[in-house]
């Protein structure tokens, strides 16, 4: 046997940071990058006597993702005490819910490759539960001591839960990137992975191919990119295929991956969830959520990257890959529907897809931060679907925008006379005067050779200096050489 004769089974758990400007039981601040404990007040650390209060903001955004997702929102939850304990965790437990979390159900789809499933795939969830992050452990620059920064405990998490319906490492990953797509289209999370703000838990087991009992699973921890996320699945699948195949067992346990080694490495038996003792907290009463509160949210809510999509393929005629691409983030797709209202929509589409994508890529930019605007853009678009300019021209164009060289298309058309010839006579004249100048070229031409041909051509593009329409130069010359 082979891992070929093996089936990979996973489920997710990810930790979406909830994009409050204060913690979920305290009024301390969210902010990144702040000097350790500086963030961490009395209620965050614990201190006797203090009591938690629930951010109302926390709730909402588990509440537009409960709805985002189309899953059941509970008219009432439950938060219940998490005993474990560790440095980072000041009061000896974490306060999530179990049994009754605020979201449950729903599900979201993803491209797969599968010829079976017209290209999309259906991946359940289990639930989305509230609760709060811990602190974190320093462990460099302390002279061989370990330090606790507290600023985190305390911030907003939504934790999200997959049903294990993921049978390859690709699709783990087609599934985080839609959930970190969907998280920061709703604007609940901003999704800096380097940040932490959203990170992976893979629960990952193997089986016979055809069995349908579930494997022992095991729990890789904390993965904080899209490729550490594909790397430590990948080895851990092998990993429990060898041992199985040398007549080991797996057993069920939590590991760590390190991206240095690409290894996965064992840390703790797992946990059930009996061994954290979970309990409701005594200290807060359960969340209560109305109908009429979800009204709110669910109107507040923007338009969904799914609608988006049907829309754009009705209004603007794009292809179903077209319109995926481009609703593949929020800012992405407004910066198209601006464009598209202002000029031809599949060329934009394509200019987006393509140069400025390529464009914004090598220089590590995001579409927000484009140096050529929406408005620009679509300026340049109208030049090209009039046949003002040709191809090679309106990139010139398009890089004199992105280098700040001027505001729109037009002025620069004008500054640089990088207008396109596209009058029939003034065409004609020159390509009579291009015939007489290469005769040799003719003749190979009638005698059968199509590189004459595009000699010819070079020769008219060359004495219009690169101005004259490509096509109109093409149809002209073969009309005069009666081919």
């Amino acid at each position: 046997m082979g891992i070929a004769d093996w089936e990979i089974v996973i489920g997710l758990e990810t930790h979406a940071q909830l994009n409050t400007a204060s913690k979920i039981f305290s009024g301390a601040s969210t902010a990144f990058g702040a000097a350790p404990n500086t963030q961490a007040s009395a209620v965050d650390i614990a201190l006797p006597g203090v009591l938690p209060v629930l951010n109302r903001g926390a709730v909402e955004r588990a509440i537009r993702f409960g709805l985002a997702v189309g899953g059941a929102i509970a008219p009432r939850s439950v938060f219940a005490r998490k005993n474990y304990f560790y440095p980072d965790l000041p009061k000896g437990y974490q306060i999530s819910q179990y049994e009754l979390p605020v979201v449950s159900g729903g599900g979201l789809k993803i491209k797969v490759s599968l010829p079976d499933a017209a290209g999309e795939k259906f991946i359940r969830l289990t639930r989305a539960h509230l609760e709060e992050d811990a602190g974190k452990s320093l462990h460099e620059d302390f002279h061989g001591r370990s330090g606790i920064d507290l600023n985190r405990a305390g911030t907003p998490l939504l934790e999200i839960v997959s049903e294990p319906d993921m049978r390859s490492a690709e699709e783990a990953v087609a599934y985080a990137k839609a959930l970190h797509a969907l998280v920061r289209w709703i604007d609940i999370c901003d999704g800096n992975m380097q940040e932490g703000s959203f990170r992976c838990d893979a629960n990952v087991s193997v089986r016979p191919k055809g069995s349908t009992t579930l494997g022992t699973r095991r729990e890789i921890k904390n993965l904080n990119s899209f490729r550490f996320l594909q790397q430590a699945i990948e080895y851990e699948a092998r990993w429990q295929v060898e041992r199985l195949e040398d007549g080991g067992r797996v057993e069920q346990a939590t590991v760590l991956f390190d991206p240095a080694s690409g290894e996965t490495r064992a840390m703790r038996s797992k946990e059930e969830a009996h061994d954290y003792r979970y309990f409701p907290d005594p200290d807060l009463l359960p969340l209560e959520i109305s109908p009429s509160w979800i009204d709110e949210v669910k109107a507040a809510l923007p338009e969904l990257p799914a609608a988006m999509k049907a829309r754009f393929e009705r209004d603007f005629r794009l292809s179903a890959y077209d319109a995926a691409t481009l609703t593949a983030s929020r800012e992405t797709a407004a910066y198209f529907e601006q464009a598209a209202t202002q000029g031809n929509a599949k060329l934009c589409a394509n200019w987006i897809m393509g140069e400025l994508a390529a464009r914004l890529n090598r220089e590590e930019k995001d579409i927000v931060a484009s140096p050529v605007g929406a408005a620009q853009l679509a300026g340049l678009v109208v030049r090209v679907a009039d046949g003002t300019l040709s191809s090679k021209m309106a990139k010139e164009v398009f890089d004199a925008l992105w280098n700040g060289e001027g505001t729109n298309a037009d002025a620069l058309i004008e500054a640089k006379g990088l207008k396109q010839i596209s009058d029939t006579g003034a065409l004609e004249k020159i390509i009579d005067e291009v015939l007489a100048a290469n005769p040799k070229s003719v003749e190979e031409f009638r005698a059968g050779k199509e590189k004459a041909f595009n000699a010819l051509v070079g020769q008219a593009m060359k004495a219009t200096k690169g101005k004259a329409n490509p096509q109109q130069v093409n149809d002209l010359l073969r009309k005069k050489l009666g081919a």
